[in-house]
This record gives structure tokens, C-alpha cells and sequence, in this order.
């Protein structure tokens, strides 16, 4: 068997990392459900050996803070914090179909409305944890697995969806649903 130049520097049983950072990828959805809003997230991680997707209630339902922008700051910042607590160190790119949080992240949009400064303020925190981070905007079309997991989110505070894709379920299940790291080699 010939081994690579990289195979054969590193002891048997340590698997290396692929390069590139890792890629989060986020949305938020809100809707009203028996007369309260419901707002929730979801995101996926993937790249440098990492791969994990979440989903959940950005705030209480019912909550006055239970706005779309507001779900979509807690699903880049559930990201990111998912990230801290697995000890990746690397560049992150943070993907997203919010115009608004991508904007005000990148420096192009001020945060006016008071409810959304301590969010931006978080995810600001969150940033400076890493050695590089790029905030990008993707069309919806380009964002449909965190699309779907904040959808999935919505249920938990009570939403149904009324209309099935086609073919399917307008869901799908999260690969994990602790916040356990999950490596992949």
C-alpha cells in the first residue's frame, strides 16, 4: 500500500482535518399560531471534519421579540455557539437569506431597531472568537436545508404546515438533536 506524503506524518490513527472553512449555513422563519408568534431557526454546519444541523425557538411563543429578523439573528448565533462549544478555531463562512442580518454584519446596514442591537451585539461577540469570518447572502433557493429546519422549528411552538412540497414532507429531521460535536473523517 503506498501511503500519502500527509498519511505518512501522522500517526496511525489521527485523521486529518479537510481543509476550508466551515460553512454555516442559517435562516429564521415566523408565523402566527393561535393568535401569538411563533419564531424559530435552524442552521447547518459543514466542512473542516464538521457536520451537524439544529433547529428550534428563537423566543418564547408569544414572545413580543417573536419576529422574523430576530429568528434569523438567533440562527447565526445558535451556529456560531455551536461551534465554540465543539472547539473549532478556524475561518467560518456564515451563509444566509437575510439580507438584513448580512448586511448589518458585513458593516453596509446600521442596526436601527433597538430589539435587534443586543442580538447583532452577541453575534458580534461570537465573530471575534474566530480567526476569520465572511458574511454572505444567498438567495432562498440557496439556503433550503436551513430553510427547512427552521420550518421544523416552527413546529415546535406549535405551527403545521399547510401545504406538502411536492413529493414530501415540508420538513426534514435534523441530523442531531444533541449539541453534541459530531465529527466526520
Amino acid at each position: 500500500m503506498n501511503a500519502g506524503v500527509d498519511d505518512q506524518r501522522l500517526p496511525r490513527g489521527i485523521a486529518s482535518v479537510p481543509p476550508g472553512p466551515v460553512e454555516v449555513h442559517f435562516d429564521g422563519a415566523c408565523e402566527k399560531v393561535r393568535g401569538r408568534r411563533v419564531a424559530a431557526y435552524g442552521f447547518t454546519i459543514e466542512g473542516g471534519g464538521l457536520r451537524h444541523d439544529d433547529f428550534g425557538l428563537a423566543v418564547p411563543p408569544g414572545h413580543p421579540r417573536a419576529t422574523n429578523n430576530v429568528a434569523e439573528y438567533v440562527g447565526a448565533i445558535c451556529g456560531l455557539e455551536w461551534l465554540v462549544r465543539a472547539g473549532y478555531t478556524g475561518p467560518v463562512v456564515v451563509v444566509g437569506d437575510s439580507q438584513l442580518v448580512v448586511r448589518q454584519m458585513q458593516g453596509e446596514y446600521r442596526v436601527r431597531a433597538e430589539h435587534l442591537v443586543p442580538y447583532h451585539a452577541r453575534l458580534g461577540q461570537l465573530v471575534a472568537v474566530f480567526p476569520h469570518v465572511e458574511f454572505r447572502w444567498v438567495p432562498r433557493e440557496e439556503n433550503t436545508r436551513a430553510d427547512e429546519l427552521s420550518k421544523r422549528g416552527l413546529e415546535l411552538g406549535g405551527w403545521r404546515a399547510n401545504l406538502r412540497p411536492e413529493g414530501g414532507s415540508p420538513t426534514a429531521e435534523p441530523s442531531r438533536r444533541d449539541d453534541q460535536p459530531q465529527r466526520t473523517v
